[in-house]
């Protein structure tokens, strides 16, 4: 009896131990949009999802693609790093993220289904137009 238990336990734990060190597949999203008072910055780049609790986090890095009238000598392009905090939050989950690019943050933050419009706040611009489209 006592060798049928720890056969038993031993298999119990072999399942437990396997189920733990299974790799977590995280998503990886695709983020396409534009920024900017005039939507002169398109935005294009994918975000990798990292497991944390109940919050699910992205980030990634993003071209900024700037089409704007004034592009004389061409499109000008930036990268910039994208972290996305999404938590649930009734119907509809609520996202927090961090846009940087050349050393300056932006944030915004709102409800999130599938494409986010709104504002975000920069250490020298309030109110920049964001249009973003997460699948």
């Amino acid at each position: 009896m006592k060798t049928l238990l720890l056969v038993l336990i031993s298999n119990v734990l072999v399942l437990i131990l396997n189920a733990v060190a299974s790799p977590v597949h995280a998503q990886s999203l695709r983020v396409t949009g534009d920024m900017g008072y005039l939507s002169e910055w398109e935005v294009s780049g994918n975000v990798t999802e990292s497991v944390s609790g109940r919050v699910r986090e992205f980030s990634g890095l993003l071209t900024m693609r700037h089409v704007g009238l004034c592009s004389q000598a061409g499109p000008e392009e930036k990268v910039a790093e994208i972290k996305l905090q999404m938590m649930k939050s009734g119907s509809l989950p609520r996202f927090q993220a961090t846009l940087t690019m050349d050393g300056s943050k932006c944030t915004f933050s709102g409800r999130f289904s599938d494409a986010y419009s709104g504002l975000m706040d920069c250490a020298d611009a309030r109110g920049v137009p964001a249009t973003l489209s997460i699948k």
